[in-house]
């Protein structure tokens, strides 16, 4: 079965056509970024750099929370957090809307993990100058055979917290890290 059978895609806006302005009335967007994407998909979501912001009166494609967003640059899933609901998204990104025969977090765990769709991704890129997927592409993916709604769930429940506890789990290590090295940075200093 091949993904448009049971999934749905819209584009992000195109990044070279929103027109900024001045205007006061106009909304502030904030701009979703590869960082943002791979938050979600830990489900941790850190302090970082400031996004890209546009001020515009263009119809632009925002995000919702819990939309399947996946990065036409990196070939990775995720699903929107509440945190980043609202940022403008571009056409470097594809929201997938599955129909009721396909679980959304199933779908994540397939597009993320699954080995014949990796390869499917991989043979897509062969030849290409620029290593980026097409919305063709995607479209064309073929699904392995599904298993029933509830396993589905399970899987994509299952993976989702696994995900968020290896963030945690690098998380804590890099906390370790940071600790141990000022405290033989401090040794060193006093002698």
């Amino acid at each position: 079965m091949k993904m448009t059978d049971l999934v749905s895609f819209k584009l992000g806006s195109p990044q070279f056509r929103i027109k900024e302005t001045l205007a006061k009335e106009a909304p502030l967007y904030q701009m979703y970024s590869q960082l943002d994407l791979e938050e979600d998909l830990a489900g941790v979501v850190s302090d970082h750099q400031e996004n890209k912001q546009v001020k515009t009166l263009d119809d632009v494609s925002t995000l919702k929370t819990n939309d399947l967003v996946f990065s036409l640059i990196s070939g990775k899933a995720a699903l929107v957090s509440p945190e980043h609901a609202g940022y403008l998204y571009t056409q470097n990104y594809l929201i997938l809307e599955p129909d009721e025969r396909l679980d959304d977090k199933f779908l994540l765990y397939l597009l993320n993990e699954d080995k014949g769709i990796a390869r499917q991704l991989w043979l897509g890129l062969q030849g290409s100058m620029v290593l980026k997927y097409t919305v063709k592409q995607i479209k064309d993916l073929k699904l392995p055979k599904l298993p029933s709604l509830s396993k589905q769930a399970a899987i994509g429940q299952v993976y989702l917290k696994q995900k968020h506890l290896q963030a945690v789990k690098k998380r804590q290590a890099d906390n370790e890290l940071t600790l141990q090295l000022a405290k033989l940075e401090e040794v060193l200093k006093n002698g």
